[in-house]
């Protein structure tokens, strides 16, 4: 289990939706300080308010933004720089998710997935491995989606753009595993959340919890010894 938490700051992107809520739960409870990012500024005030009950004196802030517009991105980051010294732990948890056959689907559809889902992860994950690099210490975790792995009718460009966060992830768990940086690529099955209910021809009803996959993170993120987990695939 992963020691002195309370000195390592975590930025976390899509923190209001269905999965990211769970997430930032289970962060507090292990009193990670967290920068929360989300589109709804509403939500993160919410959001934080919740966090804050359960607070055990660490620090949370917040910024909204698109992940799908660089100038966001980039207020994002002058934002969290101004509030925490370093990030050592990124989780790329935010995500569009487009539901369209190939001839509905528009170029905007297309860049917006692609921004959102890959680009973004890209961006984040080079400016704050900086500091990981720097540090000797650092955990980059990207969600991905049983997407990553196959093809479904109807969402193309989400299967696209979550094949390429597997292959960006598993590149980026060979070039910095040896500063002791582990990245680490969580792709669950269909999840109970809003985005999950835009599945069709499934039950939702038989869709994974959330809490069960964000404790299944937070145990991957706690692993500090020789063993390394680079991909886990929660299926139902």
């Amino acid at each position: 289990m992963e020691k002195n938490t309370k000195n390592k700051n975590c930025l976390l992107t899509g923190a209001t939706g269905g999965l990211g809520k769970e997430i930032s739960k289970q962060l507090i409870k292990q009193g990670y300080n967290i920068f929360l990012t989300s589109t709804n500024k509403k939500s993160l005030e919410k959001l934080k308010s919740q966090l804050n009950v359960m607070n055990n004196q660490s620090k949370i802030f917040y910024e909204s933004g698109n992940l799908n517009k660089t100038n966001d991105i980039d207020r994002i980051i002058q934002k969290c720089r101004k509030n925490f010294s370093s990030i050592d732990i990124l989780i790329n948890c935010a995500g569009v998710f487009t539901v369209k056959s190939l001839q509905k689907t528009s170029l905007r559809d297309f860049e917006e997935n692609f921004n959102v889902n890959i680009r973004a992860p890209f961006i984040l994950s080079k400016e704050f491995s900086k500091d990981m690099i720097r540090k000797k210490w650092g955990r980059i975790i990207n969600i991905g989606s049983s997407s990553s792995y196959s093809g479904f009718k109807d969402t193309s460009i989400y299967c696209s753009s979550k094949h390429a966060i597997l292959g960006f992830s598993r590149s980026l768990h060979s070039e910095l595993k040896s500063k002791n940086i582990r990245t680490i690529m969580i792709s669950p099955g269909s999840v109970k959340t809003p985005m999950g209910k835009k599945v069709k021809n499934q039950k939702f009803e038989e869709f994974i919890d959330p809490v069960e996959v964000s404790k299944i993170l937070l145990t991957c993120l706690n692993l500090n010894k020789n063993m390394v987990i680079d991909e886990v695939r929660l299926n139902r």
